[in-house]
């Protein structure tokens, strides 16, 4: 058989670009929804064994398949099940050091008779370290080796010669993806745990939360309802948030006064009247947990540049956030 040189298609142009483009998608979500509909007991046995792994999850395969392993280890990383990326050829010369015993293999190789993979198996069978292989050879060595096999459906990939790698890699991509956000869900993987892995960028500033900016502490601005004006205006300068909790002798939030409130009051005795007479009572408040997003939300909202955060279910301020804090921290 000789292969042309020439285009696959005469017809060039945005329409033939659009019908190879939902040609693409199309395919790849009937193999999707086939997948879906064929996993079995094997899901549940793969997480199982992922789940009951005291080392890390070491993920391999070759060529495309070794793309999508790198991503399906990124992914598991970034969840909570430490993972690592491990090239099959490369294992041959001295990579094999990386495994331990307390590992476990996640193995992708659409055919399953990739070469490179020969010696990770039998390192694998010689140490007793668990395998769990997704392929699309029921028959093949990888599947056959494999603790657990995870099959994929025999679906037409996605190029016109049926050669390129597309079909097969989503489905092995998502397959990976499935097994990450199951795990994540089976440890109980919390916000707070994904934001501890995700410090940088906006997934990190998307998760945090009021009491990761909140002033707290000697920097909580408090004062009695009988407090003279000019001891406001020093509580207030000395606290840098232009504001003063009032609170009552129990320590409940009555109000607060902001140097807006100063200025509203201005030339009417100021300097002789008390907290009481010139606080905002019920003010804006916001609680420790809220994502800071939320309460910079509300702040906008308002027109106002701070809110008191309270416990849930208690009257007491525990800290104050600054609309500045959201700012610096680039929630804004």
């Amino acid at each position: 058989m000789t292969i042309s040189n020439a285009p696959l298609h005469a017809v060039s142009g945005a329409d033939a670009d659009l019908t190879a483009a939902r040609r693409v998608l199309t395919t790849a979500s009937q193999a999707l929804t086939v997948l879906a509909e064929q996993l079995d007991g094997d899901f549940t046995r793969a997480v199982d064994l992922m789940l009951a792994a005291k080392g890390r999850i070491i993920v391999s395969g070759m060529g495309k398949s070794g793309h999508v392993a790198r991503k399906i280890a990124a992914t598991l990383s970034s969840t909570g099940t430490p993972a690592y990326f491990v090239h099959p050829a490369e294992a041959s010369h001295g990579d094999m050091g990386a495994i331990a015993r307390q590992d476990l293999l996640l193995l992708l190789s659409w055919g399953g008779e990739t070469m490179e993979m020969s010696d990770l198996l039998t390192y694998a069978k010689r140490h007793r370290i668990p395998i769990v292989a997704i392929g699309a050879n029921p028959d093949s060595t990888l599947i056959r080796a494999a603790d657990v096999p995870l099959v994929l459906p025999r679906a037409p990939e996605a190029c016109p010669m049926g050669l390129a790698p597309t079909t097969s890699t989503t489905m092995m991509l998502s397959l990976g993806d499935a097994l990450a956000v199951a795990l994540m869900e089976r440890k109980g993987f919390s916000p707070d745990q994904y934001r501890d892995l995700h410090p940088g960028g906006s997934l990190g500033r998307a998760l945090i939360r009021v009491c990761d900016l909140m002033h707290s502490g000697e920097e909580l601005p408090l004062a009695g309802p009988d407090t003279p004006v000019p001891a406001l205006l020093l509580t207030m300068a000395s606290g840098r948030l232009g504001c003063v909790g009032i609170v009552d002798g129990a320590g409940t939030l009555l109000g607060i006064v902001t140097d807006g409130d100063i200025r509203r009051h201005a030339g009417k005795n100021i300097d002789q009247r008390k907290a009481s007479e010139v606080m905002t009572s019920s003010p804006k408040v916001a609680r420790p947990d809220q994502l800071a997003a939320e309460a910079l939300a509300l702040m906008t909202e308002k027109k106002i540049t701070q809110l008191f955060v309270l416990e849930a279910g208690s009257p007491k301020p525990l800290g104050v956030i600054h609309i500045h804090d959201c700012v610096a921290a680039g929630i804004a």
